[in-house]
């Protein structure tokens, strides 16, 4: 006997307050499910988010099926965000996210991301003596979690980071490209891609008149031997300097406030620093670090049982992959004790991110760093964190007042 198709209001603050419980029903009811808000599949089962990374089939492209949706008005305005966009590593070819890959993999390799210890160590040190020298309670995302990341990776590309800010709302900015499905907010993403490309343009400039060794220069000499074009070094630096930082900036400030919301997985890490890159992992698996990613269907595809028609959009729901009890045990409780995980936050196969030796050392340093230092850390008294809805099916921790 068939069932109706269940009916979810995705884009509701509800969802996104509480979207286990939507992804606990969608996959032990309708594990690859239409979804008529988001004109795409939405997938909650681990097997079929791991098969749907390693299919050729679905390649990556956000703006590919958004833009298809809009208005013929509104698409002609956004031609500049859908171009810049789909010449990101990730988002264009098979063959051109091989071709970044390849120039770039030398610079994320975990033994070279390990040389960098002692320079994250430095910042993050650099950080905590000047939130602890103001005194009184800080903001740990805009204080500690965001700047940390944003420094590395923009050493790392050889790029001057004069205005945190400015990069934090270029940062929301490009975090809505994922998630908007309104034309206004596409529109102020845009504009914050063509001012990054600008800046970058810039730093591009100024590298030109004096080189040094960084990631800049190995776009510059892949340039002059014809594998990238000005356009494609211009967004792709936009894409490192985005991504290089807001994940990471994610797993600290989520990771901080699970501990707090678990205290006694706190005082084991107070204990045993030992503990620490396992607790990463746990907070990678359970706190929804990345919550969805999408691909595009570019052939006909049949996953788990159901057809998908050519040029579908699919949501791959990470953070539901991570929380399924076929692949992990008590899935809805936060345990740094657990391994090994087979957790999917950072992707699977061929398009693993290439961050993810980085953002795992940035997260180890800073724990070890603010346990060692400041065993007493808590939530500041009277206060709550702040949290901003990022549609669908998640939200963005903004603000998590502490006091060292």
């Amino acid at each position: 006997m068939s069932h109706p198709p269940l009916v979810f209001d995705l884009l509701s603050l509800k969802a996104a307050q509480d979207s286990h419980s939507l992804y606990h029903r969608l996959r032990a009811q309708e594990p690859i499910h239409w979804s008529p808000q988001l004109q795409g599949w939405l997938l909650t089962r681990h097997a079929d988010i791991s098969n749907a990374l390693r299919d050729p089939r679905m390649v990556a492209g956000p703006m590919t099926g958004q833009f298809e949706r809009l208005p013929e008005a509104a698409r002609k305005q956004l031609l500049p965000l859908r171009d810049a966009v789909n010449m990101w590593m990730g988002h264009t070819t098979h063959e051109g996210h091989l071709r970044f890959q390849s120039l770039l993999k030398r610079y994320f390799t975990p033994r070279t991301v390990d040389n960098l210890r002692p320079r994250i160590q430095s910042i993050t040190d650099a950080l905590l003596d000047a939130a602890a020298a103001k005194g009184g309670s800080i903001d740990l995302v805009q204080e500690l979690a965001i700047p940390l990341p944003s420094s590395v990776i923009a050493e790392m590309l050889g790029v001057p980071l004069t205005d945190e800010y400015m990069l934090q709302r270029w940062s929301r900015d490009l975090t809505a490209i994922f998630s908007a499905f309104d034309v206004p907010q596409l529109l102020r993403s845009q504009k914050s891609v063509m001012e990054m490309m600008n800046y970058m343009r810039d730093a591009l400039a100024q590298h030109r008149r004096a080189p040094s060794e960084n990631i800049l220069e190995v776009f510059v000499r892949a340039q002059a031997e014809g594998l990238v074009s000005e356009e494609e070094i211009l967004s792709n630096c936009v894409l490192l300097l985005f991504a290089g930082h807001e994940t990471t900036a994610r797993l600290i400030s989520k990771g901080m406030w699970l501990l707090f919301q678990h205290p006694e997985q706190l005082a084991k890490l107070r204990e045993d620093a030992s503990l620490i890159p396992q607790a990463v992992e746990e907070v990678l698996r359970y706190g929804d670090v990345v919550g969805f990613i999408t691909r595009l269907t570019v052939a006909p595809v049949e996953l788990g049982g159901q057809a998908m028609q050519q040029y579908q959009m699919v949501y791959l729901a990470l953070a539901a992959a991570n929380r399924d009890p076929e692949v992990f045990a008590e899935p809805d409780r936060f345990d740094i004790n657990r391994k090994p995980s087979k957790h999917v936050a950072f992707g699977f196969g061929s398009f693993y991110c290439l961050g993810a030796a980085l953002a795992r050392l940035e997260a180890q340093v800073f724990f070890e760093t603010l346990l060692r230092r400041f065993p007493h850390v808590r939530p500041a008294p009277g206060t709550q964190p702040t949290w901003e809805p990022r549609l669908p099916l998640n939200r963005e921790l903004r603000a998590l007042p502490v006091e060292l």
